[in-house]
């Protein structure tokens, strides 16, 4: 921690709390611990990684969920992972740690995760779309209400295509949303700040009301002009003369076939 991280940032060293491992009463500096971090009011973001076996801190699979800080055994796997700060050796890690526990982890106030590589790609599967279960310590998260877990694609590589799918959906509607809550916020108070910055400008009376709806044109409906059924036929036959209706002119089938099947009547 110092190497990495405590060395590349201003910080008081006596603002600096790590577990000792190497204290003279392991429980004891446990419970001490647990202590100092409830003097200080908690735990305000807790920022940690996952291992391959889905394990958070040195919380290993089957840990209770409702633990706090305390000595834990390792698995061989947590062995191997932490060999490169041992010479690559295994059998020279530590068998034993200190670790906080799930239930301290899951009250900070906010706890952001992150995970990277395809070697873990099947634990955050496990941890984020099964239930939670105490042999992915990580699935514990699920009950947070302010966790965050930050992957790279090669971690995601077991996630259902609809799960990624729906959290970059989610990730980038927030991202609109800011900007457009942003820009909403700024366009108001420059305008409301012009109005009351300006003398000359006197505030209307209807600043703060509704805008009007424009009136609505209605279609006016032509006047009707009643008239006579007889005005409507053809000249023909009402005769020409307004107001005289004749009788149409009938006549026999006969005439009206041709000529050479004449005096067959």
């Amino acid at each position: 921690m110092y190497k990495h991280f405590f060395s590349h940032i201003d910080i008081n060293p006596a603002n600096i709390n790590i577990l000792n491992g190497n204290a003279p009463d392991l429980d004891a500096e446990c419970l001490a611990y647990e202590g100092k971090i409830q003097r200080v009011g908690g735990i305000e973001l807790f920022l940690g990684g996952m291992g391959e076996d889905g394990h958070i801190a040195f919380n290993e699979p089957g840990s209770s969920l409702t633990s706090r800080t305390r000595i834990k055994t390792l698995a061989p796997s947590t062995l191997q992972a932490n060999s490169r700060f041992f010479a690559h050796d295994p059998s020279a890690v530590p068998r034993m740690a200190l670790t906080v526990g799930i239930a301290t982890i899951l009250a900070a106030r906010e706890v952001l995760i992150i995970v990277t590589g395809a070697h873990k790609a099947l634990a955050l599967q496990k941890c984020v779309e099964a239930g939670v279960n105490h042999m992915w310590t990580l699935s514990a998260l699920q009950m947070h209400a302010r966790a965050m877990i930050v992957a790279d694609e090669e971690a995601t590589v077991e996630l259902r295509v609809k799960t990624v799918r729906y959290f970059r959906a989610v990730e980038g509607s927030e991202r609109r949303q800011e900007v457009k809550i942003e820009e909403v916020v700024e366009s108001k108070r420059d305008s409301v700040l012009e109005r009351l910055d300006s003398p000359k400008t006197a505030t209307p009376p209807d600043f703060l009301a509704a805008p009007k709806r424009p009136e609505m044109l209605r279609m006016v409906t032509p006047e009707l002009v009643p008239d006579a059924m007889h005005v409507r036929l053809p000249a023909e036959i009402n005769g020409g003369d307004e107001g005289e209706v004749r009788e149409p002119k009938l006549d026999s089938m006969h005439e009206r076939v041709d000529s050479p099947t004449e005096g067959i009547f």
